[in-house]
């Protein structure tokens, strides 16, 4: 199945998402487009402030690790550091607004790391996030993360509450698409958490 997936490495979602994807690679090859799309621009109240054109100078929750990302992809390593950079920052709680964690994460999933700050300094990099983010929002309504987007126009928000592993990955995954891509009278499903007892 091919889709694009919109995400941010500061969700918690899309890290579990990303562990569901990875456990069904083992038995069938999802084609997966991630693109991105940042939560910082979303919750800003600022409405002429955007993450792409907020000056270097500033310390904006989320940008350095696009813009690692996108230096990755320069590199032909994005699908290495990209599961590396999710782990970094949720198995590992690391901060991924610290250059020295993104280095490091660049350096283990193999990256010349000279051209890697070469690229994550250039201010064209942030061009990337711009297209994907306004495109999400202008053509596909996205609003949060993950989301993901289907050839037929189909586009679904999942969080997954965990990410099972193997064969129960692969039913779920299955149960997930089927619903999502194929079944467009199925707007939102979404439980209820129930209190707990006192």
């Amino acid at each position: 199945m091919e889709f694009e997936l919109y995400f941010d490495y500061l969700c918690p979602f899309v890290y579990r998402a990303s562990l569901l994807l990875a456990s069904v690679a083992a038995e069938r090859s999802p084609d997966v487009s991630w693109r991105y799309f940042s939560l910082t621009q979303v919750n800003s109240k600022d409405d002429g402030w955007t993450i792409w054109d907020a000056p270097a100078a500033d310390r904006v929750r989320g940008r350095l690790a696009f813009k690692a990302a996108e230096a990755a992809r320069r590199q032909g390593r994005f699908d290495v550091f990209h599961p590396a950079l999710l782990a970094a920052r949720h198995q590992a709680r690391s901060d991924i607004d610290d250059v020295r964690v993104i280095e490091q994460v660049a350096e283990d999933s193999g990256l010349d790391l000279e051209r890697f700050r070469l690229d994550v300094d250039d201010p064209s990099i942030m061009q990337a996030l711009a297209r994907d983010h306004m495109q999400a929002v202008a053509k596909h309504g996205v609003f949060g993360t993950p989301t993901f987007v289907f050839p037929n126009g189909a586009s679904a928000y999942i969080r997954l509450a965990e990410a099972p592993a193997g064969a129960e990955a692969v039913d779920l995954y299955d149960r997930m698409i089927g619903i999502a891509a194929d079944e467009p009278r199925v707007l939102e499903i979404k439980r209820p958490v129930r209190p707990s007892p006192d």
